[in-house]
């Protein structure tokens, strides 16, 4: 069974940093897609970052510049490494793993509260 562990969330003032980290079991991690997504109550789900198997990667136009998406496949884990963040970010930030034959799962999310 698939399992995804996100942690690294916190409180932090606007402009400062945080790291992301999201640890994959019970899958072959280095052949799965990977993504952040964030969920502000009442709002939608929306996809903050992602990369491929091979390494591409993609980011939501609100981040651009200040996140990095990164991956680690020997420790089974993706990271978010967030900069510059902005009271807006704050968010349940949650981790997304689509394997091969396309079924998704997703972690419990990590609290990312930035004050302004």
């Amino acid at each position: 069974q698939v399992q995804l562990a996100e942690s690294g969330g916190g409180l932090v003032q606007a402009g400062g940093s945080l790291r992301l980290s999201c640890v994959a079991s019970g899958s072959i991690f280095g052949l799965a897609d990977m993504a952040w997504y964030r969920q502000d109550p009442g709002k939608q789900r929306e996809l903050v970052a992602s990369i491929t198997r091979s390494g591409s990667t993609n980011y939501a136009d609100s981040v651009k510049g200040r996140f990095t998406i990164s991956r680690h496949n020997a420790r089974d884990t993706v990271y978010l490494q967030m900069s510059d963040l902005k009271p807006e970010d704050t968010a349940v930030y949650y981790c997304r793993e689509t394997v091969l034959n396309g079924a998704q799962y997703w972690g419990q999310g990590t609290q990312v509260t930035v004050s302004s």
